[in-house]
């Protein structure tokens, strides 16, 4: 099989592909996968390095022995000759990803088709064509703690090699669940209706769900209590103590949280040595797995649900929490430490590359 060699100039523009923080990723990688065959990586590496098939490594090699820098554009299809050329969707492109318009945070394809002044239908299949969505936007956040590295290893590590004779237990509380009532009754769904509800309401009080989320089964402990205090979380503690057979050992994944960390809880834990606290890093709660079962509890009973006392709330979510431990149903981890870190990194590279 012929090396990849490359000329400079034509180096300068496959790495200024790889390098455009806004590119489309499509020729990005495709300029990666040369640049890794020039550099003398085989086809069975660059796969590997770049997480792509062999089967794609082989395509793009070969187009690019073929014909250069134009094989790796997308080849032309059959069927009506296009109307729209490849400087027109790089205009659009290049518009979405790097221009704003006037009074207006992001492009909708009405003025995007006024200003370029194609249809909005070929806009829109534009954007889809190239997984571009300017009218969605997503929140995240980087910790900060210092021991971020060393706690993700620690946290995910409890996963795919879960200790011997002992349970890894997902501890976290929910509070401020409210007790709501709807001020006029549900209009139930019918035919061609979906369910309606007044936009108002009526409070009549508060919870705290206190959950341990067993990760090899998926079974909760659960104890709902009025306040959120250190007071109820040792008394969590002392019931979980009872719950867990004698003889294992008792692996907490918590949160960096106050409550966690007072006198009182650390006196307790000397006196049950075999639990063992595994911490979180600060923000990314998502690292704690009974983060996943509360959004569950939240989105199947408590979002919809009507409750004219916390009485009739906390009885509703240990008839839940019963019912679903007759079925438990584990939540799969499947990313490594290793990928939450590097993606970790490439957002630090972003923000550091954005100017702010």
């Amino acid at each position: 099989m012929p090396p990849v060699s490359v000329t400079d100039a034509q180096r300068a523009v496959l790495e200024g592909r790889v390098r455009r923080r806004t590119t489309v990723q499509a020729p990005a990688q495709r300029s990666r996968i040369v640049l890794e065959c020039a550099d003398g990586h085989s086809i069975m590496e660059v796969p590997r390095r770049l997480r792509v098939t062999a089967d794609t490594v082989r395509t793009w090699r070969r187009r690019f022995l073929e014909r250069g820098l134009d094989g790796l554009s997308d080849e032309p299809r059959p069927g009506v000759p296009r109307r729209i050329t490849d400087a027109d969707v790089e205009r659009v492109i290049v518009k979405t990803l790097e221009e704003k318009p006037k009074n207006a945070t992001h492009w909708s394809t009405r003025p995007m088709a006024a200003a370029t002044g194609m249809s909005q239908s070929a806009i829109s299949r534009i954007r889809r064509a190239f997984a571009l969505a300017p009218h969605r936007s997503q929140t995240f956040k980087l910790s900060t703690n210092p021991l971020f590295i060393d706690e993700v290893r620690d946290v995910v590590g409890l996963h795919p090699d879960r200790p011997e004779k002992a349970l890894v237990l997902c501890v976290d509380e929910k509070s401020q669940i409210q007790a709501l009532d709807r001020s006029q009754p549900v209009l139930p769904m019918v035919p061609g209706v979906p369910e309606r509800r007044s936009h108002d309401y009526v409070r009549a009080g508060t919870t705290t769900l206190f959950a341990a989320l067993e990760a090899a089964t998926g079974k909760v402990i659960g104890s709902p209590h009025r306040r959120h205090r250190a007071v109820e979380f040792k008394k969590f503690l002392a019931e979980l103590d009872k719950e867990v057979p004698a003889g294992l050992d008792v692996h907490l994944v918590l949160a960096n949280y106050v409550t966690h960390k007072t006198p009182a809880v650390k006196q307790w834990l000397p006196a049950h040595p075999r639990f063992r606290l595994h911490f979180t890093p600060t923000s990314p709660s998502w690292l704690n797995l009974v983060e996943r079962w509360f959004a569950e509890l939240t989105q199947k009973k408590l979002k919809r649900g009507v409750h004219r006392s916390v009485q009739a709330l906390e009885r509703d979510i240990r008839n839940w929490l019963a019912d679903r431990n007759e079925r438990p149903r584990p939540f799969i981890w499947t990313k490594t430490a290793d990928e939450i870190l590097d993606e970790a990194a490439a957002y630090s590279r972003r923000i550091s590359d954005s100017g702010h």
